[in-house]
């Protein structure tokens, strides 16, 4: 974690006179870092979704309720911290449309064809070939604090 988003991580619980989780992850969404993230910011994208094996394949810990993250854009500068309200696993086949449009990226059916594309990819990196019934992970989420730059 960069030295301006650590700083953005303390300060966010300094002002609510509490200790921070002892563990944070900073990260950028997807293939589209910077839009996706404004998406975040603008209340649009209030859901995500991960391919379930990667996390046995990488050996990490599935994402938890209560969780906090903090959102990046593509220079890895802070935009917001979300934090995790709700985590299911699912086959990707059967995600609702309702979670599909909390993604904030279009329709379901452009859904569908952002995430085929992209897991098709990811996985490949892997040797693994993409199904439509692959266990995805879905997690919703809140935005408790949005990054302004102090200029």
């Amino acid at each position: 974690m960069n030295e301006k988003t650590l700083a953005y991580w303390n300060q966010y619980w300094k002002k609510r006179e509490a200790h921070p989780p002892s563990e944070v992850e900073a990260f950028q969404f997807g293939d589209d870092a910077n839009g996706l993230a404004e998406l975040v910011v603008s209340g649009k994208k209030t859901a995500t979704c991960s391919a379930h094996i990667l996390y046995e394949i990488e050996n990490e810990p599935l994402p938890y309720v209560g969780q906090y993250a903090i959102v990046l854009d593509e220079a890895d500068q802070p935009l917001a911290i979300i934090q995790t309200t709700e985590v299911t696993i699912q086959a990707m086949n059967e995600v609702s449309e309702a979670f599909a449009l909390a993604e904030g990226e279009g329709t379901y059916k452009e859904w569908w064809d952002i995430h085929e594309r992209f897991f098709s990819e990811l996985l490949g990196s892997y040797q693994i070939s993409f199904a439509p019934n692959m266990n995805i992970v879905c997690e919703r989420f809140k935005v408790v604090d949005r990054f302004y730059a102090k200029e």
